[in-house]
Order: structure tokens, then sequence, then C-alpha cells
């Protein structure tokens, strides 16, 4: 019934203002204009006026709702799209039998990385739990996604009174491997590269590619109804060995600043902050996430810490980014899981020159960071939406509080607004109810915490509901509420923004290395014969890569199955390391590699005695050999390695006549590089480094190159045994003499 009633919306003209759209939801008429009843008063109260502003009626309605309205508003989950829609992929999700429809598909047990949850079918979790706020993780079609979301809100019309569901979603329009927790969608809306193929456009055409980019993202996100997005990162990547590097925009902290500058308020709507026809932004890790422990991530306990070892590098490189996208009204900030270390860290900053008291919470409990420093230095004026796990698995520093004790001290002490991971208002409850029910006569908590630091109360409660009410008023989801599914499937297939994408990967395409091999013109393959492998870490997956490669070189070369008889070998490299929600057993490896024997590292980050197998690339050994029989008949070797992390290089470099660089990069569009058909331009938004021996870790666990500063500023942290004649050690160098470093790029 809720899917008939969400294609056959209502729509409502004003003259000046905003369209009303409405299944259920009754229709008030005054002064000539429409309004819809949003709270079930019958009159044109301040929270049904359109016409005042969007902080006033979040406060108005605030004041209406019961308190267990309010808490169902304080959490944010996963959640199904039911099994019309292909599956999100959440690892141990396990579904009950009666999983029959879209919305009343029946109760699910759903265990992810982020904590396990017996859950009821969508109509039950909105009308009776009031949850208004979820995550999507499916890779569904525009016209699906419009009409799934349209009929969450016919739902929700439903109720007493009326509140939006707010769905967000990580990032949709760039391409790579689909990945959950982190790529969860693509290929549907415009795709662009990688974020870090977004940052090598830029470098080398302008800023424009941002502009296209962030454009395209509002136009096809707002036609299917999404109107929150986990994006973008606005982190510094400091340590090569964090596995998010892939999602960042590099190591530069004036190009992220810039990123920031221009994306937010084309994604939003204005510089103003988010409008009605916008998508809500929510800016990432603050305050960066770059400054790991040797590389580990904090989804496990080895990465639970950021390390600033050097004086003045959290202003210097890690805070740019979020200044910028503070002062471009970002509609929200998600902290990040991590807490700051007190035992390695240099003396840091604030905004203010002052010195920084390290609390050992991890950020979202940190109410220097968020309260003192976010808000009330930084001005950030916005909600806070914690990172997904926080308060069961992700927990760092405060894992001696109980789930209602870690939620209240995320909201009333450091300032959170909405809590992700599990839909915990039974704890929520819990934690206010603990602040009159004496509670704490019998309970102790440790020390320097207070009852009133873990619990909540009205004042704390509204102020998080208030916030993400006024994002949802600013957005009109109150007022404009549906959207046409036809007209979501014609937004997402703009054609200029189609263009716009395929252009920005061959822009993102880093020339890095051409021995007068390049470009592969037709006049130097006829009459030869080219070879083509894709190697990949799974055997298989490049088995399948292969072919594809090898189908769209035959158009415009002579293939051969045989490299011993080759002129000419076309190598795509696609390493992979690492596992995202596991620790590995040492360092994240980045050598392209196969069968290395490395350390592993003990519970303090230290490398180890005993050691394991670490493989990036299968067949990683085979490069060479088909290299040196293609030499062997004068022939030549082109490579293209993909860079969702900064690979040590030399295992191919040193094989190959000519190398390119791309960032989850269309593979099309890397041969239209190579053959010529576009002039690379392209230049490294990272630093790559020169091999094991600048990320060694010595039996104290201190990386020789520091955690926290990006590579093109390492090198005056490097041991002078390390530098070359022209005071380098960090930065790979080539045959040519060429550094690979932030910036650098050929072209012909």
């Amino acid at each position: 019934m809720a899917k008939k009633a969400s294609e056959n919306f209502k729509t409502y003209h004003n003259p000046n203002g905003p369209d009303i759209t409405t299944v259920s939801r009754p229709i008030l008429e005054a002064d000539g204009l429409y309004f819809k009843d949003i709270d079930g008063s019958g009159t044109v109260s301040p929270v049904n006026d359109w016409r005042l502003p969007a902080e006033e009626r979040a406060a108005a309605y605030v004041k209406q709702m019961t308190l267990d309205e309010k808490i169902g508003q304080l959490f944010i989950s996963d959640w199904r799209m039911g099994p019309k829609y292909p599956s999100a992929r959440i690892p141990g999700h396990v579904a009950t039998p009666d999983e029959s429809g879209v919305l009343d598909e029946g109760e699910v047990n759903q265990k992810t990385i982020f904590g396990e949850q017996h859950l009821p079918g969508t109509t039950t979790l909105i009308k009776d739990w009031f949850a208004r706020h979820t995550i999507l993780r499916e890779n569904a079609k525009p016209d699906d996604m419009a009409d799934y979301l349209n009929q969450l809100q016919a739902v929700a019309e439903e109720c007493e009174r009326f509140v939006p569901v707010s769905v967000a979603s990580n990032s949709r329009n760039e391409n790579g491997e689909i990945v959950f927790g982190m790529n969860d969608a693509g290929g549907i809306f415009p795709t662009w590269p990688g974020t870090l193929g977004i940052a090598a456009a830029i470098k080398g055409s302008g800023i424009e590619v941002a502009d296209q980019w962030a454009e395209a993202i509002r136009r096809s996100w707002e036609s299917c109804n999404l109107r929150k997005g986990y994006m973008y990162m606005a982190d510094c990547m400091t340590d090569p060995r964090w596995q998010r590097s892939y999602g960042t925009f590099g190591e530069d902290p004036a190009l992220i600043s810039e990123v920031m500058e221009h994306i937010i308020p084309r994604i939003q709507g204005s510089d103003n902050g988010v409008t009605d026809t916008g998508v809500a932004v929510t800016t990432k890790h603050f305050p960066g996430g770059g400054p790991r422990e040797n590389g580990f991530d904090p989804h496990y306990a080895a990465g639970q810490w950021n390390v600033y070892a050097t004086p003045g590098s959290l202003q210097k490189y890690h805070m740019p980014g979020f200044v910028a996208a503070v002062d471009k009204k970002t509609s929200s900030i998600m902290p990040y899981y991590s807490k700051p270390s007190t035992e390695k860290s240099a003396v840091q900053q604030d905004c203010e020159g002052k010195d920084i008291r390290f609390d050992p919470y991890g950020f979202a409990y940190n109410r220097t960071f968020v309260h003192d420093i976010l808000r009330g230095q930084m001005g950030f004026e916005g909600y806070i939406n914690s990172d997904t796990g926080i308060v069961h698995n992700m927990c760092w520093g405060v894992e001696a509080l109980d789930t209602a004790e870690r939620i209240g001290f995320a909201i009333r002490n450091a300032g959170v607004d909405l809590i992700s991971g599990l839909f915990d208002n039974q704890f929520g409850r819990e934690a206010y109810d603990r602040a009159t029910n004496g509670y704490y006569d019998t309970h102790t908590l440790p020390d320097g915490i207070t009852p009133d630091m873990v619990t909540l109360n009205d004042e704390a409660v509204d102020r998080a509901v208030t916030r993400t009410l006024t994002e949802m008023f600013q957005l009109g989801m109150f007022e404009n509420t549906y959207r046409d599914a036809k007209q979501a499937v014609v937004s997402c297939a703009n054609a200029q923004d189609w263009t716009n994408a395929d252009r920005a990967h061959r822009q993102s395409v880093v020339l890095l290395k051409n021995q007068g091999v390049l470009p592969l013109t037709a006049d130097k393959t006829a009459g030869k014969k080219v070879y083509a492998e894709a190697f990949k870490k799974d055997p298989k997956q490049a088995e399948a890569a292969t072919a594809a490669l090898r189908e769209m070189l035959a158009k415009d070369v002579t293939l051969t199955d045989n490299y011993e008889e080759a002129d000419y070998a076309i190598l795509f490299v696609n390493p992979s390391s690492g596992e995202y929600f596991n620790a590995t057993a040492g360092y994240l490896e980045l050598d392209i590699c196969e069968n290395k024997v490395v350390p592993n590292v003990d519970d303090h980050c230290r490398p180890m005695k005993e050691t394991h197998l670490e493989t990036t690339l299968a067949g990683t050994g085979k490069i060479a050999d088909i290299a040196a029989a293609v030499h062997a008949k004068g022939g030549k070797v082109i490579s293209n390695i993909n860079f969702p992390l900064a690979w040590l290089v030399g295992n191919v470099e040193r094989n190959v006549d000519a190398l390119t660089a791309g960032f989850e990069t269309y593979p099309s569009a890397t041969l239209d590089v190579i053959f010529g058909r576009y002039n690379p331009t392209g230049k490294l938004p990272i630093t790559l480094p020169r091999g094991d021996e600048v990320l060694a870790v010595n039996d104290q666990g201190v990386c020789i190159s520091p955690n926290d500063v990006p590579g093109y500023d390492k090198d005056q942290y490097m041991p002078d045994a390390l530098k070359d004649e022209n005071g380098k050690a960090y930065a790979y160098r080539d045959a040519a003499g060429n550094y690979y470093e932030l910036g650098f790029g050929l072209s012909y």
C-alpha cells in the first residue's frame, strides 16, 4: 500500500515558496499559500510554517515530541532495502525466512563489525521505534532508490508527528572496488575516478574538475531523494600505510582545503549551508585520521592512537581541510574513532596557539576537540555525527564505561548529536533514566568521570535532536518530501555529467616514466605483436581482468598470447594489501610483492622476531620474466599501476620502459593516454616512498619517517645517511632520475 501511495504523491505549488508534496498529511491553506500539517496541530504553527527559519521550527518541534520520540532520533544505523533489491553485503548478515516485502520484510538478526542487533521490519522501525536516521549501502538503480526512499517517507507521514527519514550513504560517484563500509556503491551515478584520482586531475587540470564533480553529486543524489552524504574526507594522508588513504585527496593540505572550499557549497547548494535543492555533507574524520601509528587503522585496537610526534603537525597538516569545511558551513562533521596519544606525541597547539591537553578518549568522546576546538574556536555550527561503532566496538578510551554511559558521555559531555552503529534506543533511555533514578548511589565510575558526564538530560537530548531536525528543515524534506522516480533516471543519466566524468578519468592518469616509448601510436605498432596481461592479488580476478584488457586492445593492435614473441607488452598492475576490518599480522605491506617475508608486530606496534609472508600481487615475479623476454627481442614494456595506496614501485618500475599511474581510473582512459589519444596531464597527489628503508620501525615502535608528516615534507626529518646528493631521502627515484613525489607528472 505504501508503495502505491508513494508513486502517487500530490504536489501543491507555492508562488515564491517551496512545493509541498504529500501522500497522507493534511494540507493547510493560509494567506493564499499551502502548508503541510507536520505536527498534526491543524494550524499553521511555527513547526508547519515554512516561512520561518529552520532553527526556529526545529526548536519548536522538539518541545512537542515525547522523550522516546527524541531518543529514537539520536541513533543512525545500517538498514536494508528489502529482498526486491540487491544485498547490502553486510558481513555476517543473517536474515529470517519471512523477509518477504520491501517495508514489512519481517524481523532480522543483523551482525556487523559495528555490533549485533535483532531488528524489526521497516514499518515497525519507523512507527514504533521512531528511528529517523538510516545508512543505505545497496547499489540500487536511481528509480528503485527513489521509489524506496519515497516509501520510507510515506510510512513516516502516517505517524502522529511527521519527521522524514534521513537516509545517509557513503560516496557513490567514484569508481572503485565495492567494499562494505568503504565504497558501498558505484557505477550507477555519474562515475569519476577515486578521490586520489580527482586530486591528480585537479593538480594537472585545475579546480574545475572538482566543481563539475560536485555539481553531478548534488544533481544525482537529490533527484533520488538521497539527501545526506558521508563524504568527503578532509584527512591529510601522512602515514602511507593507512588503508583509508584511498579515500583522501592526498597529502597536500592546501589542495585538500581548496577541494573542500569548492565541493561543499556545490553539493549543499549554497555558500551558506544546505538548501532545499542540495545534499547535506558530513565531512570526515575530524581532526584527521592521517597520523596513524605506523599505519594501523582504528577499526581495531592496534590503531587506536593518533600520534603527533612532530611539533606543530596538527595545525600545519591535519586541521586545514576541516577549517575550510567549517568556513563553508559543512552540515555535519564526523570525528574519527582514534584518540590522541599522550605518550608518543609532541606538544600541539589549538587554533588560538595554546597547548592542547590530550585527554585519552576517542575523538567522539573528546570534549577538548569537539566542544572546545571544533565548536568554540573554529565556530562549527552544524551537528556531530559519530563514526559507526563507537559505542560497542571502537570505544577507545572509554572501555571502562558501559553502553549507556558511553552514549551519555558522547552526547552530553563531548557534544555528539547523532551516534552511528546500532539503534540503541533502550540504552539511550537508560542513560536518561540514570540521571534521576539513583543508579549512581550504588555504582561507581572511573576517576575523573562524574554521573552528570555520562547521563542524558533534557537539555542534551533537545540540543542534539534540534540540530538534526534543523538540517531536515533546511533541506526542505518536511515540505517537498517525495521525488519522481522517472526523473531520477533522467537526472542520473545527465550526458554532460558523464562526459565530465570520463574526461576526469583521462585527466587523472599520471605519466611517471617514458623512455621514448609513448605515445604508442599506430605507426609504432604496425606489423608488431602486443602481449597484454592484468595482475591482481587474486589470480582468478586477474584472469577476468586480463580478458577484459585484451578485448579493449583488440581493436588497436595485433595481440599475442606468447610474451616471448611480443614486440610490446602492456601490463596492468593492481595490487591489494590488508583487510579493512581486520588487523594485519604486521604493518600494512606497500611493496608490490609475492610471498615476501616480513616481521610480525606486537600489541605496541613494535616489530617482532616472528615473521609471516605477505603478497600484494600474485605473479609479481612474472613481470620481470615478461620484461626480460620482450627486451631480449628489442621490444618495450609499458605498465600501469593502480594506486589506492602509495605503493613501493621498484619491482615494477625497474622492469618497464614506460609507467603510468591510475587511481581507480577506467582502463579505457589509461589506454587513451598510452595510445596518444589523450596527452597526460595528471600530477601525483601523494609521494611514493623510496622503499622499506624509509618506512622502517625501530624496536620502540618509532618509524624512521614520522607518521604525522606528509611525504613531501618528510625529508627534513630523515637521517642524513639516507639522503642523496640532492638532499632527498623519502621519495622513490627512477632510473631517469625523476622523484615520484607530490606534483610530479610527465607529458608528451
